[in-house]
């Protein structure tokens, strides 16, 4: 396949969990779920600025801020659609809109990411298509080895520099 073939705007990710639906749903829904998974501090907010409870799951027009994990960065903005069963979907930041539909097979919750709107200058995509699409391969496994096993694979509490110092020595 040469890069003219690439559709460099968006990719999908699928993964399957063995977890109910609704289990699946509140991991991608609630802050007290998100920071043991995905993100060091989530926090959202509803349409007039109230702070969300930590199990209160987020709801279409709301507002957030994240913290990622390991990097000193915070993310702010939009769910554009929360249907509080097995829809959600979110800005993220320069890096386009990313959309995660759930589907119940057998005993398994099937996740869909999609994420798209990516820009397709050069420099987005490597750092955008790329980095996401690597990025949510390890989130996603992340996902699944925390519900199926109650065990993260990412290294809480270190910062980015800590991790390269460890790496290189």
């Amino acid at each position: 396949m040469n890069e003219t073939n690439i559709d460099w705007t968006s990719f999908d990710k699928r993964i399957a969990v063995n977890k109910p639906m609704q289990e699946v749903y509140t991991a991608w829904a609630t802050q007290s779920k998100m920071e043991t998974w995905f993100l060091e501090k989530a926090q959202y907010y509803d349409h007039n600025h109230n702070k969300r409870k930590a199990n209160e799951p987020t709801e279409t027009g709301d507002s957030f801020v994240w913290k990622w994990n390991n990097w000193d960065f915070e993310e702010k903005g939009q769910i554009f659609k929360a249907n509080g069963k097995d829809y959600i979907s979110f800005s993220f930041g320069s890096a386009g809109l990313v959309e995660v539909k759930l589907n119940a097979v057998d005993e398994n919750t099937e996740v869909w990411l999609t994420q798209k709107n990516i820009p397709t200058d050069e420099k987005s995509k490597m750092e955008l298509y790329v980095g996401c699409s690597t990025g949510w391969t390890f989130w996603l496994a992340n996902l699944k080895a925390w519900m199926e096993h109650g065990i993260v694979l990412h290294a809480k509490g270190l910062k980015q520099s800590e991790t390269k110092d460890r790496v290189n020595s």
